[in-house]
């Protein structure tokens, strides 16, 4: 067992010894020089969200450390500098041969409790289902830090999908400075069943992957899922089909699973979804239910069927009758059909944001860097489905829901769960729009009735009414609108007669029409009723600049 053990542990460092020398300094430089004008001539929209001036000087940083670094320094550095642009569709291809890296034999997931390992290799049963605490020394929440602008993340939710995982590959983890040098073994400390330990984990062979099927890894003779298997969830049921259906009798409603925005080879994505739209007119359905958590894209131009259906079926795209499920693999061409669906349909959003802005560079096109022929994927087509001012960084669900560890492992479905027991056709999926609608109508009453009814509702457990409406009470007070803004204020303490929040912006507002007293007064209020709060320091900053003044 110890020579064996001496074996692998000399095969490593040979192999990694032997790849450095693939390349010399000098041509990795070419490779970056590369990068660095094909996008000035070719792709110079992609300077959206970062400008040309900061994407030059990361380059010429790289570039001026290149000889000093190992070539997994390098390649993760022009993946770094690839990332900058914030698209999904735009990355570095990692993990190509002879540049193959190191992964770790484990699935990490990040549930609302924490990071968890979803699954793991057999030999490492004991850690199956531990929640992460750190990486080699480094607590999570730092080693996620470090990781994230290695990844070409579009977006916080993407970065849990598809990039989370590059914790687990040892390259990565020195280059970003979560190890001090490339090792053998990387130490993992872990909590389960009310214990902390430390775990060593030794990587795959080299360019082998953790085999995964939409982000999760599934049990079979090699590999550990930390899901009870007695029984499968809807959402990860059939995953060898792009969709299905299942009728769910006791509660009336049709769900669809849809993975992959393209055709399964056994039926087409029209044939599936005429029959799905055949049997919600012949059947008892009061509720359709579309699930896309998982769906990744593929070609948009398959979403018509899907939206045409919806839109022809009276009896579903009523409000409080359809739903979609979304997630943090929503992207890409699925987050067209969100898109689409959000413009023409009733649907109601439920679960996790998505991973695609709402308006995104998508589709690419694939270069070759010149010396290490690693692929370069860099996005070339605008789709906006949304007009400028509607776009975001990703589409927030109308009922967000979340799923901790236990209840994955227990087969719960909290997002499903949410959907079947939700009554009521009544529902605003928009709070803030409708306020708003009623307000610029001058419906006052209305709103008045309408938000304290809202406000005790548990269905509007998700917004946060006094914060969202003191946000468009500054909105007010800062494009010079005071007297609408004490409007929006003085509605607020009506409702919520202890927001500390809403005296201060009355305060302010007050002070801007310029009635010191009043403005006095309710800073006094807000002191009161926070001391020690950041709305309280604020208003005895502005008393101080008032006497001052």
């Amino acid at each position: 067992m110890m020579k064996k053990a001496i074996f692998i542990l000399l095969s490593f460092f040979i192999l990694s010894a032997s790849a450095q020398e693939v390349l010399t300094k000098k041509q990795w430089q070419e490779d970056l020089r590369f990068l660095q004008n094909k996008v000035h001539s070719d792709f110079p929209f992609l300077f959206k969200k970062v400008s040309e001036e900061v994407f030059d000087a990361e380059v010429e940083k790289l570039y001026s450390d290149i000889p000093n670094l190992e070539q997994h320094q390098i390649i993760v550095g022009m993946s770094r500098i690839v990332a900058l642009f914030q698209y999904g569709h735009s990355g570095l291809g990692l993990n190509q041969k002879p540049f193959s890296f190191h992964y770790l034999p484990f699935n990490l997931y990040q549930y609302n409790d924490g990071v968890y390992l979803q699954g793991v290799h057999k030999e490492y049963k004991s850690a199956l289902g531990a929640k992460v605490i750190a990486i080699n020394g480094v607590p999570i929440a730092e080693a996620l830090k470090k990781v994230y602008p290695a990844v070409n993340a579009e977006n916080e939710q993407y970065f849990k999908a598809f990039g989370i995982n590059y914790l687990s590959i040892l390259e990565v983890l020195h280059a970003q400075g979560i190890t001090a040098e490339l090792q053998k073994s990387v130490e993992l400390s872990l909590e389960k069943n009310g214990r902390t330990f430390d775990q060593k984990f030794t990587p795959l062979p080299k360019g082998e992957r953790v085999p995964k099927s939409y982000s999760h890894v599934v049990q079979d003779e090699n590999w550990l899922d930390a899901r009870d298997q007695s029984k499968t969830p809807l959402y990860l049921k059939n995953l060898d089909r792009i969709y299905f259906s299942e009728y769910l009798p006791e509660e009336k409603t049709l769900y669809v699973r849809h993975s992959q925005i393209q055709d399964d080879p056994e039926e087409s994505t029209i044939a599936f979804y005429t029959r799905v739209f055949d049997f919600i007119e012949k059947n008892d359905v009061e509720k359709f239910v579309l699930d896309v958590r998982l769906n990744g894209g593929g070609n948009n131009f398959k979403n018509k069927s899907v939206i045409t259906g919806i839109i022809k079926s009276e009896k579903i795209n009523k409000k409080g009758k359809f739903f979609v499920i979304i997630g943090r693999r929503t992207f890409s061409a699925c987050q067209n059909l969100v898109n689409e669906l959000d413009n023409y349909t009733n649907v109601i959003f439920v679960g996790e944001p998505t991973a695609e802005n709402i308006n995104f560079y998508g589709d690419v096109k694939q270069l070759a860097l010149p010396n290490s022929s690693i692929p370069l994927y860099l996005s070339f087509a605008w789709w906006q489905d949304k007009a400028p001012w509607e776009s975001g960084e990703w589409t927030e669900p109308h009922i967000p829901v979340d799923m901790s560890f236990a209840e994955f492992s227990s087969n719960q479905d909290p997002v499903l769960e949410k959907v079947l027991a939700f009554t009521g056709g009544d529902f605003i999926p928009d709070p803030m729009q409708h306020m708003t609608n009623l307000f610029d109508a001058g419906k006052l009453n209305q709103l008045s009735q309408d938000v304290a009814e809202m406000i005790n509702d548990p269905r509007y457990d998700f917004f946060d009414f006094e914060t969202e409406l003191s946000k468009k009470g500054y909105d007010m007070l800062g494009s010079g609108n005071a007297n609408n803004a004490l409007g929006v204020f003085y509605f607020i303490i009506e409702h919520f007669p202890n927001s500390s929040r809403a005296y201060l912006g009355l305060g302010e507002s007050y002070l801007k029409i310029g009635d010191k007293d009043k403005a006095t007064e309710l800073f006094n209020k807000t002191i009161e009723l926070a001391p020690n709060g950041l709305f309280g320091q604020k208003a005895k900053l502005l008393l101080k600049k008032m006497k001052e003044e």
